[in-house]
């Protein structure tokens, strides 16, 4: 039986093919998966009654971030605002936090932004636009 397990003249040929398949195959093996640089996640909450939102940035009376700051506030919604909701958000490490999907038409409304005996309020009353900045300092 010539040429059922001879090592004749194909050998070569598939040795060279095997070393190229396994090469391939490391290499395949042992690249890193790229990883995007992680961002930093801003501390959000949605009320999930609108397309507004309120952006706050949280510092102390040196103007540091403060971090886990609470904003809450109280959204009363639907026929003579008999419907409520409270909502609180912490602020991140940055004193950043936002609270979105606030109602287009609302009463204005009032949040309070607390860290420990320091408190602020901010009132909103959509009027200018419902997508605000507001800079919070606690003292």
């Amino acid at each position: 039986m010539p040429g059922w397990c001879s090592v004749g003249r194909h050998s070569g040929t598939l040795f060279v093919v095997m070393t190229i398949a396994t090469v391939a195959l490391a290499v395949a093996l042992t690249q890193q998966p790229i990883v995007a640089t992680p961002t930093l996640d801003l501390a959000v909450i949605d009320a999930r009654l609108g397309e507004c939102a309120a952006d706050f940035v949280v510092t102390d009376a040196d103007g540091q971030p403060v971090y886990a700051a609470i904003v809450h506030v109280r959204i009363r919604y639907g026929f003579l605002g008999i419907k409520r909701i409270d909502l609180e958000v912490g602020t991140d490490s940055a004193g950043l936090a936002r609270v979105k999907g606030l109602p287009d038409k609302v009463k204005p409304l009032t949040f309070d932004v607390r860290k420990a005996d320091a408190t602020a309020i901010v009132e909103q009353t959509h009027l200018s636009t419902c997508q605000t900045t507001y800079e919070v300092s606690l003292e």
